[in-house]
């Protein structure tokens, strides 16, 4: 009993050896043949990318108009003519028409079914065999590429042919240039010698012409000489009337500045006396009400001691020029809360409202409304 199960249990492993040996050499030909399968359906893609999918317009013409009025001395202006292509199929020049696109999952799972289905998945069965031909099926591809294939097949031959009749039509032109270049050479000798002829009468002519516009460039010289002594003499005294026109109007403008000035003084010390502020106390003394970063100015409210300071306090003095500080609460910048400079400019009547220069050198951030106005 013993001896028979040693050969029953070697038996076994002799069997099992064999069943793992025919399993590596069939995943051997499997991963073959999935590899060949996707090589041939890659392929069949880029092959099917070349194939055209639609027919050209065979409705195309073509038109090449001849001249066929015959040669002689006269202009004509509208010659007769005929079409040399009115044979030709011009539909066969059409390109880039649209090829087969089968680069997309649907067509490229199509192309592995090589059995029809059912809705249910289920292999549809031609007798004893599997169906092979239908929708759905990877034959029902091939054929639409190998019909299109044809199509361009037939599309070539017909263009060889066309190729032959335009070869045809070629020599038949060349040739009838042919018969015509010795005569337009002709025509041309002809020409050439009386164009040198002409050319002669040119020269002679244009040398008769020179020396008239010589004669003329001298008596245009002498114009012009005249004609300038005059202007000079009219320039002259033009310059001298306006030299004292200008002396005038200076004069005038010289009287109309020292009013002016004796004005401003006047205004600027109200009370006789010189006031000239460099400075006003410490503390917060307005805040911004308009900012034009842009244009480099704003617009300040101040409160009424403020002003006060500014103008004296019966508010009868110029508006001093001074700077202030600017800074913003909560503001985090390198000098802390300080955000720039500004320079009083213009006050505004009946408001205490100033416009101020905005300083660019001391400018850490644009300037808003709210920032408050400040003298250090």
């Amino acid at each position: 009993m013993n001896k028979a199960l040693h050969v029953l249990v070697y038996l076994f492993l002799i069997l099992s050896a064999a069943s793992l040996w025919f399993e590596i050499e069939l995943n051997k030909k499997r991963t073959l043949l999935t590899d060949r399968n996707e090589m041939q359906e890659d392929y069949i893609v880029k092959i099917a990318s070349t194939v055209e999918k639609v027919e050209p317009n065979k409705d195309a013409t073509a038109e090449v108009k001849k001249d066929i009025s015959p040669i002689e001395a006269k202009i004509v202006d509208i010659p007769e003519t005929e079409n040399v292509l009115e044979d030709y199929n011009a539909y066969l020049e059409q390109a880039n028409l649209e090829t087969f696109s089968w680069d997309n999952q649907t067509t490229r799972s199509q192309l592995r079914n090589v059995y029809v289905l059912d809705h249910e998945g289920n292999i549809v069965m031609d007798g004893v065999k599997p169906l092979k031909k239908g929708p759905g099926t990877e034959q029902e591809l091939l054929e639409m590429l190998l019909d299109g294939a044809s199509k361009m097949r037939t599309k070539l031959d017909t263009t060889r042919a066309e190729l032959v009749k335009l070869h045809k039509i070629i020599d038949e032109q060349v040739e009838e240039l042919n018969k015509i270049k010795p005569l337009a050479r002709a025509d041309k000798v002809t020409i050439v010698e009386k164009n040198e002829k002409i050319a002669k009468l040119e020269e002679v002519k244009a040398d008769l012409e020179n020396q008239i516009v010589k004669i003329k460039a001298q008596i245009d010289e002498l114009n012009a000489e005249i004609t300038s002594l005059k202007d000079e003499v009219v320039t002259a005294q033009d310059e001298t009337a306006a030299a004292k026109d200008e002396l005038e109007k200076s004069q005038k403008l010289v009287e109309q500045l020292k009013k002016l000035i004796q004005e401003i003084l006047a205004k600027s010390t109200p009370d006789g006396g010189d006031r000239n502020i460099t400075s006003i106390p410490a503390g917060e003394k307005g805040k911004v009400v308009e900012a034009d970063n842009e244009n480099m100015f704003a617009i300040v409210e101040f409160d009424a001691k403020t002003m006060k300071e500014l103008k004296g306090d019966n508010l009868d003095h110029p508006i001093p020029n001074i700077e202030l500080g600017v800074k913003r609460p909560g503001f985090h910048g390198e000098a802390g809360e300080f955000v720039g400079r500004i320079r009083l400019r213009q006050e505004v009547r009946e408001k205490n409202y100033i416009i101020c220069d905005i300083l660019g050198p001391w400018k850490q951030d644009n300037l808003q409304p709210g920032d408050v106005i400040f003298a250090d």
